[in-house]
Formats: C-alpha cells, structure tokens, sequence
C-alpha cells in the first residue's frame, strides 16, 4: 500500500511556472507507475502524465505536450510534474496516482481505472 500526498500547488500568472511534487509512503514505491491527473470545475477528471517506475517511460496528454515534465526519484519517494507556460485552463486541482506493477518496469498508463492510489490533490489556479 502506497499513501501519496501532493504539494507545490498556488496561483500563478500566465506564461508561469510551478513545480509539483507528491510524496509516496511505503517501501515499493519503485514499483508503482506514478501518473499526475487534474480536475476543473465542471469537468471530468483528465490525464495529464505518466511515468514508468523504471522512469524510462513518460506519456503526455496533448495538451501538456512540451510544456509539462514529469520525473520521478525513487530514492526519494517522490514524482513531481514541472509546469511551465501555464495557461489559465491549466487551472485544476491536481492529483498524483500510483498503478501497482512490478513485473512492467516500462509500462505506463494513461487510464484512471488502472491506478491503485490517490492523493488528496493541490490546487492550481492560473490567472489571465
């Protein structure tokens, strides 16, 4: 079991950047495909990015597509997701997501229905 909390989130202008980070629990963290999702308001939660747990592997939605990276560092627990050039429909609250696959050190997901645990998530706002 994995308990994940995100942090790094705020208010921004345009064209800024933010650093997101989520702290993972647990000894297996290595283990665990790492995903970043976001909700805005009145709409359906979206993928934004994965990551393999071997870290080899990253998987974009278009619309984050040159302007987000996410990385990860297995020592540290922690996956984070750099933001830069926001836009303000980049405004969402962000979640963090861990898909249990120890046996797949590449695979990567962009499914919801795949990821095992959550955080809480943070709050990103990107002003005009």
């Amino acid at each position: 079991q994995v308990h994940l909390v995100e942090s790094g989130g705020g208010l921004m202008q345009a064209g800024g950047s933010l650093r997101l980070s989520c702290a993972a629990s647990g000894r297996t963290f290595g283990s665990y495909a790492m995903g970043w999702f976001r909700q805005a308001p009145g709409k359906d939660r979206e993928f934004v990015a994965g990551i393999s747990w071997s870290g080899g592997n990253t998987y974009y939605a278009d619309s984050v597509k040159g302007r987000f990276t996410i990385s990860r560092d297995n020592a540290k627990n922690t996956v984070y997701l750099q933001m830069n050039s926001l836009k303000p429909e980049d405004t969402a609250v962000y979640y963090c997501a861990a898909d249990w696959v120890p046996r797949s050190p590449s695979l990567v997901t962009n499914r919801q229905s795949d990821y095992d645990y959550w955080g809480q998530g943070t709050q990103v706002t990107v002003s005009s």
